[in-house]
C-alpha cells in the first residue's frame, strides 16, 4: 500500500511554531508566522535587520535560524535610543534584549549599536540575502535606508518593508512600497500595518518566487489570510498578556 500523504507539508510547519519574545511589546506579532517561514523557506546566507527595538521581529528570524540549523549569519542594527515615532528610550531595552540575545543566539547572531548608515560599511556590495527595514518611516528616511543598501543585496536578495498600510502622519513607507512593487516582483501583507516583500536580487529563492507570482492571482487571498489568521492568534495573546498585566499593577501596584 502506498505511503499517505503528509496531513500538512512539512515545509509549513514555521508557520505554526510558537514565537520567542512572547510578552514583549511590538507591532510586528502578526507578522511572526511569516518570519518563520520565509526564513526556512528562503535559506539567507546573510539577514540584516534595521530598527530592532525591543526584538521580536529580529527573534522570530533567528528562530528560524536555529530551528532549521541553517548558517546564516544575521545581524541587528539599531541605536537602542528610540525616535520620534517610537519614542525615546532609556538602555533597559538594549540591555534585556541583549541578555537574551547572547544566552541563545550569539554563535550566528550580532546585535550592532550604530547607525544605519555607519553600520552599512560592514557589508560589501551584494552579501545580503534577506534585508528588513524598519527604521523610521518618513519618505526621505525610508527611501535613503533602501538607496543606501540596495548595493549590498545578493543576486538573491529580498527585502522587507514593514507598516506598508500605515497613513498616519509621518508614516510613509507605503509611498516608497507603491514605487518598488512595480518595479520588482512583489506581495504584499495588508494585516499588522502591513508588510511588502521584494524580490530585488535577478535570482530569488524558488519559495518567493512563487510567493511574488501568487500577486495578481486568486492564491494572493488565500495567502494572505493563512498568515494573517496565524499572525492574529499571537496578535491576540499579546494583547491577553499585556491586559493581565495591568490587571495585576493595578491590583498591587507595588509589584
Amino acid at each position: 500500500m502506498p505511503a499517505s500523504p503528509p496531513l500538512l507539508p512539512e515545509h509549513l510547519d514555521p508557520v505554526f511554531w510558537e514565537p520567542d519574545r512572547l510578552g514583549t511589546d511590538s507591532a510586528w506579532w502578526g507578522h511572526v508566522p511569516f518570519a518563520h517561514w520565509l526564513v526556512a523557506a528562503t535559506h539567507p546566507r546573510v539577514l540584516v535587520e534595521l530598527g530592532t527595538h525591543s526584538g521580536v521581529s529580529y527573534a522570530a528570524f533567528c528562530r528560524a535560524v536555529a530551528e532549521g540549523g541553517l548558517t546564516t549569519r544575521c545581524v541587528a542594527v539599531d541605536t537602542w535610543r528610540g525616535d520620534l515615532q517610537a519614542g525615546h528610550y532609556g538602555a533597559a531595552v538594549y540591555r534585556e534584549l541583549r541578555d537574551w540575545h547572547d544566552a541563545r543566539h550569539a554563535h550566528f547572531s550580532r546585535l550592532v549599536r550604530a547607525d544605519f548608515d555607519t553600520a552599512r560599511g560592514m557589508f560589501g556590495a551584494g552579501t545580503i540575502d534577506l534585508l528588513h527595514i524598519d527604521g523610521l518611516h518618513d519618505y526621505p528616511a525610508v527611501r535613503h535606508d533602501f538607496d543606501t543598501w540596495r548595493p549590498a543585496l545578493s543576486d538573491r536578495g529580498v527585502v522587507l518593508l514593514h507598516d506598508t498600510e500605515m497613513r498616519e502622519p509621518g508614516f510613509e513607507v507605503w509611498r516608497l512600497w507603491d514605487e518598488l512593487r512595480h518595479r520588482h516582483p512583489s506581495f504584499a501583507f495588508t494585516h499588522g500595518y502591513g508588510l511588502g516583500v521584494l524580490a530585488v536580487g535577478a535570482h530569488p529563492p524558488a519559495a518567493l518566487a512563487a510567493l511574488c507570482a501568487a500577486t495578481g492571482t486568486k492564491r494572493e487571498a488565500r495567502l494572505r489570510r493563512m498568515f494573517a489568521t496565524v499572525g492574529e492568534r499571537w496578535v491576540s495573546e499579546q494583547t491577553l498578556r499585556q491586559a493581565l498585566a495591568r490587571e495585576a499593577k493595578a491590583a498591587d501596584p507595588a509589584a
